[in-house]
């Protein structure tokens, strides 16, 4: 497979020199009527002239004769190359590019909306301009693919799948390693660099967006109730053996129980308590 190679230019002050001495032979050769040698000139520099070019920093340009590559000038300044090489511009500068919100199923087969934002830019030239037809469609379409990709292999989140150690949502260095290890294999047959590669947007779809927050919203609940209902019961325990060695009061199992039950629902409960104040026994 044929790669890039870099071809250096003639220094192209030198050529434009030779330029306006031709130039004033020639006007010198019409002014003394030597209009053969004038009309020769005049074709020279018409050819002389095809040669000039101009690299910009971070570009380059792919020279071709008669469609046969013939190398690729990378060395920024102005230049001059065989006046019969056509000459092709190919920016060699970072790009970014986010592709399209893509309606896509994660692992668990959610729906979900993912699109991904790339830095790249041309490595090989000639990969780039004759292995695929358009390389700038070519990273569209493959970085689409790739986002789908990535979407199937990893759940959303770990609600549905507790066993996934890698999720979109919670892992997004391994997620992003993974998009742009993907992208980069893809790219690489069309001689692109993958700088950067991350998700630039990530969620359910609209369908189920309301249902799965309120799912989130109740596990968040549960594991909430869960630690207060913990912390709860250690209080309690906590109550009860101090009021035991201390020897404050003794309580008999139904005493015990009643003032579990009242602790439980003063530290448990979502309002505040009110308090009551008991003016007779403990039994009333």
């Amino acid at each position: 497979m044929k790669m890039d190679k870099e071809k250096k230019a003639f220094n192209g002050y030198l050529f434009f020199g030779l330029f306006l001495a031709l130039l004033v032979s020639c006007i010198m050769s019409f002014v003394k009527e030597m209009n053969g040698i004038g009309v020769v000139l005049i074709g020279v520099i018409i050819i002389l002239l095809r040669g000039f070019f101009v690299v910009n920093p971070n570009s380059s340009r792919v020279l071709l004769l008669f469609g046969a590559y013939a190398g690729t000038v990378k060395k920024n300044g102005f230049g001059w190359v065989n006046p019969f090489y056509s000459k092709k511009s190919v920016s060699l500068r970072a790009r970014n590019f986010e592709s399209e919100r893509l309606k896509v199923n994660d692992k668990l087969g959610n729906p979900i909306m993912i699109s991904a934002i790339l830095v790249w830019k041309v490595e090989d030239t000639y990969k780039a301009l004759f292995e695929v037809d358009n390389y700038e469609d070519f990273v569209k379409i493959q970085t689409d693919a790739a986002v789908r990709k990535l979407a199937g292999s990893f759940p959303y989140d770990q609600f549905e799948d507790d066993n996934s150690s890698i999720t979109l949502t919670s892992n997004f260095e391994e997620v992003n390693k993974c998009l742009e290890n993907e992208i980069s294999e893809r790219l690489g047959i069309a001689g692109l660099s993958v700088i950067e590669a991350r998700l630039g947007y990530l969620a359910y779809a609209p369908e189920i967006a309301h249902a799965m927050l309120k799912r989130q919203q109740a596990t968040a609940i549960i594991a909430a109730r869960t630690k207060i209902v913990e912390g709860a019961v250690g209080m309690v325990e906590s109550a009860l053996h101090l009021l035991s060695k201390k020897e404050i009061i003794h309580l008999d199992e139904e005493k015990k129980a009643a003032m579990v039950s009242n602790l439980l629902i003063v530290l448990c409960g979502d309002s505040d308590v009110e308090p009551v104040i008991n003016a007779g026994t403990l039994n009333h």
